[in-house]
């Protein structure tokens, strides 16, 4: 079922589009990203292909404190081997309607932090409108890497104290920090929270064969109390045992207990479809101490291939993603899955907690069956409770189409408290996917944004500009 843009009635029981505000499905997508600040650069070609002016991997956040503005952030200049020339962030004062750029200070090309690369950017606002934007930033030629964060009190504009918030700095380090991501407290101003997971790494090599090696990767976490001008000595909150390691750390809030809850995935052996754990851990003393971990459900994911020719699509594959009602409490968690279909191909599962996460209710899936794989979701709730969930998948590609991998994007909603799904609108597509930069498969990010606006949902993605090798993609909004 389509819906229109108007808001419709939610019927008892149903997931009908209620108090739902989304642009009708011809309604394209407002362009946020432009040409490369870094075209000159050349510091970080140690080895890999660099796809000028491709932007990969968005986050948005809008900030509580004027609901205009917009702050999107991304990777600029994609690598082939991992990261990009920089970060850049988008900033927008019309509701979406116009953006401009600033070059976040995360990586020697924006002259910031001076590490060849940075990777993985997050943004996240206050209640008091302080944007907290935060980055992994590494060398290529030697695995030297950190956490780095940085600030911006004019809406996105500027961005100042630049701060490592960890760093493994000697040459040919074991520790690689990555997937980091930040929270803002929603209710206390100048609180953010930072968590990320640190590999411990034989031989010093990241790109080791992690189902054999002595690996292990704690989640570690970090806040601020003063506004990003100090971040707090990390410590880990989930501690692995070796061959075990945590990936795509997120906090979510509970605005009116002040609960922290730290969604991941757990990998611990055997190294199969269930290898991948949905888990969390809670705080309920703002960080002080936590829970041990809570496992959820397999992530039972099998990856993403070209339906036709087998061709590699990097996803978010192993990154669950987490939302919280803001009025109930009531958490939701997303992420791809295998279940539905006997192991064939991932689409897009979802369980939801209304007890603050002692109980959780059974995977459903979210996407509308096609057949096909469907991959990397977003979630969010907005101020009337509804749930809404943005995905790609590949339902418009045609058997034998060998050529070309046409992708959609879209976005589904659920009025009943995530009991079931509907009201699907068709947010972009199709696109060639295999314009995409090829990092470890054609990539547009292992997450990609989505935010609300009181009752509207803001889709922030990466799209393919079909057939352009000059600009592979950009960053697009559809907002209300």
């Amino acid at each position: 079922m389509h819906c229109n843009h108007k808001l419709i009635p939610l019927l008892a029981g149903t997931a009908l589009c209620a108090a739902l505000t989304v642009s009708p499905p011809t309604q394209a997508a407002t362009l946020v990203s432009g040409p490369s600040p870094f075209a000159g650069c050349t510091v970080g070609g140690v080895t890999g292909i660099n796809y000028l002016n491709a932007e990969v991997e968005p986050y948005l956040a809008i900030n509580p404190a004027n609901p205009t503005n917009f702050i999107g952030v991304w990777q600029q200049d994609r690598w082939s081997d991992g990261g990009a020339r920089g970060l850049v962030a988008g900033s927008s004062f019309d509701g979406g309607k116009t953006w401009t750029q600033t070059a976040l200070p995360f990586s020697a090309c924006a002259g910031g932090l001076g590490y060849e690369r940075a990777s993985d950017p997050w943004v996240s606002i206050g209640p008091d409108g302080t944007a907290y934007a935060i980055s992994i930033s590494f060398n290529r030629s030697n695995n030297s890497n950190a956490v780095g964060a940085a600030v911006s009190r004019d809406g996105g504009k500027s961005w100042q104290n630049p701060s490592v918030i960890i760093a493994d700095n000697e040459p040919s380090s074991q520790f690689f920090n990555d997937k980091e991501s930040v929270t803002a407290n929603p209710v206390t101003p100048g609180v953010a929270y930072a968590v990320w997971d640190r590999l411990e790494l034989p031989n010093a090599n990241p790109y080791a064969n992690l189902h054999t090696a002595a690996f292990r990767g704690p989640a570690l976490f970090s806040k601020t109390v003063d506004g990003g001008l100090t971040w707090s000595p990390p410590k880990v909150i989930v501690n692995t045992p070796s061959r075990q390691q945590t990936i795509g750390n997120q906090i979510v809030v509970n605005s009116q207990t002040g609960t922290l809850y730290n969604f991941f995935n757990l990998i611990r052996p055997p190294f199969n479809i269930t290898a991948s754990k949905l888990a969390f851990v809670m705080s309920t003393d703002d960080g002080a101490t936590w829970s041990k971990p809570d496992v959820i459900a397999d992530m039972r994911t099998v990856g993403v291939t070209d339906p036709n020719t087998g061709e590699a699509v990097r996803t978010g594959d192993i990154i669950p993603e987490p939302a919280i009602d803001p009025a109930t409490g009531q958490l939701y968690v997303v992420w791809q899955d295998s279940r539905f279909n006997g192991g064939l191909y991932d689409e897009i599962a979802m369980s939801t907690s209304r007890d603050g996460g002692q109980t959780w209710s059974t995977p459903i899936r979210v996407n509308t069956p096609a057949g096909r794989p469907a991959f990397t979701p977003s979630v969010r709730v907005n101020s009337a409770g509804i749930v809404a969930v943005t995905y790609y998948d590949f339902r418009n590609l045609a058997t034998g189409n060998t050529t070309t991998l046409p992708t959609d994007y879209w976005l589904t909603t659920s009025g009943n408290g995530g009991l079931s799904f509907g009201g699907e609108v068709h947010v972009a597509g199709p696109f060639d996917m295999k314009t995409a930069p090829a990092a470890s498969g054609f990539f547009v990010g292992d997450y990609e944004g989505l935010a609300t606006m009181g009752n509207a949902f803001v889709p922030f993605f990466v799209q393919a500009n079909s057939g352009n090798t000059a600009n592979r993609t950009d960053v697009f909004v559809v907002a209300p």
